[in-house]
């Protein structure tokens, strides 16, 4: 194996081969992230190694792609008895495990139709697809005119269209032009959603709690208040539960947190345990209604093997009750996190197991205390420059969250 000698690597303490990986990465990848060093070579439950063998507790899942953990026993089986069978058929043909999946998606979700995809943001452009077609067909707003309200700070992915409702300059910049169609107001304002509908007006899709944007938990009551207001102008209402859905935030699902019903909902990321690109637009008859044959689709999009994989993705969900798991330890969590006391800290917020640390301006920003954090073996990510995220995997214990508590309170104290 070639080693390589660059100064700013040796300096934070990284040994060799974690370097020879990281420059492979800086010699032959787009620079489109900003990862933190630590190089993970393998994974169970909450916990990873990185190539040295140093442990580290995860506190990221995936960005909540791994509510069940890494590498869940029962969701490797499935795949590998699926893998040993057929993966891939296209939807060309039929196979066995498709219409399984549906079933079950449609059952934990209440909404009776499925369209599967691969990515969350493929789920979203499929949602978006819907919207529009349904506006038109449907709703009979004249063609071109169809307008989808949105929210400040949301984050629905990187494709052109799902940037261009996005209020993140940075994620707009250089990619114009933009998709026209979307009208964005303040999350968590009602009124606001009220004063924007207009008779062109298809849907309002959001995310129950923003998760790329800060962690941010609406007002009680807004979720309710805005199904009430879509209902009222025949208004779909679609939520993006990607990050939020399968268990996250102690309910299957986020906007379950005051029984509101919505008309659409994406999902992905937890769907396959961290083990395949699996993502859905799950919705009414009548909006799924629109698509026909050749109007939308995807040659990997609902495979056997995706299928099989997503059956015992959900089925650990389920039956080791994550969504319970997270609600109790969630809450334990959210509490422990509060009671540090370090200046640094403005608010800690949340539900569940998503939750945000945010800090202020004077503190210098999240991702110095998220290195400090690697160096005391916990993986955690900043969002939005001031604030930690926190989202261990669902299969998380007390214990191991006072392990993880003991190392967080020592960075926050540690210059304060």
């Amino acid at each position: 194996m070639q080693t390589v000698t660059s100064p700013s690597l040796k300096s934070d303490g990284l040994s060799e081969k974690a370097q020879y990986y990281i420059e492979l990465e800086e010699k032959y990848g787009a620079n489109n992230y900003h990862p933190l060093d630590a190089v993970i070579a393998e994974g169970k439950g909450v916990w990873v190694w990185d190539t040295s063998g140093k442990k580290y507790l995860d506190c990221l899942s995936a960005y909540s792609a791994l509510n069940q953990g890494h590498c869940h026993p029962r969701i490797l089986q499935a795949m590998i008895e699926q893998a040993n069978k057929v993966t891939l058929t296209s939807r060309a043909f039929r196979n066995d495990q498709l219409g399984k999946f549906y079933e079950k998606l449609s059952q934990i979700s209440g909404l009776p139709k499925v369209l599967p995809m691969n990515s969350g943001a493929e789920a979203v452009e499929t949602a978006i697809k819907a919207i529009r077609k349904w506006a038109y067909t449907v709703k009979g707003v004249p063609a071109n005119h169809a307008e989808i309200i949105v929210c400040s700070n949301n984050f629905a992915g990187r494709t052109i269209s799902l940037i261009s409702f996005s209020t993140e300059k940075q994620y707009q910049h250089g990619f114009w032009p933009l998709t026209p169609g979307f009208k964005v107001i303040p999350f968590g304002d009602a009124s606001a959603l009220k004063r924007a509908i207009t008779p062109n007006t298809a849907a309002f899709m959001l995310e129950p709690i923003q998760g790329e944007g800060g962690i941010i938990v609406p007002p009680d009551g807004f979720l309710k208040k805005a199904e009430q207001i879509c209902r009222d102008h025949n208004v779909l209402l679609i939520f993006d539960e990607i990050q939020t859905g399968l268990g996250r935030t102690g309910k299957m699902f986020a906007h379950q947190h005051e029984l509101v019903k919505p008309d659409g909902l994406t999902v992905g990321k937890a769907l396959s345990g961290g083990f395949y690109p699996i993502s859905a637009f799950i919705s009414t008859e009548e909006v799924m209604g629109v698509f026909h044959p050749g109007d939308h689709g995807s040659t990997f999009g609902g495979n056997p093997l995706a299928a099989a994989i997503g059956m015992a993705a959900l089925d650990v969900i389920i039956e080791e009750d994550l969504p319970g798991r997270a609600a109790q330890l969630g809450e334990y969590f959210l509490e422990q996190l509060k009671s540090i006391g370090s200046p640094h800290i403005k608010e800690v917020r949340g539900k569940g197991l998503l939750i945000g640390l945010e800090l202020h301006p004077e503190a210098g920003g999240a991702r110095r205390f998220c290195k400090a954090l690697v160096k005391e073996g916990v993986l955690a990510k900043e969002t939005r420059d001031h604030v930690i995220r926190f989202a261990p995997p669902l299969v998380i214990s007390q214990a191991e969250i006072d392990w993880c508590m003991d190392k967080i309170s020592r960075v926050l104290t540690a210059d304060s």
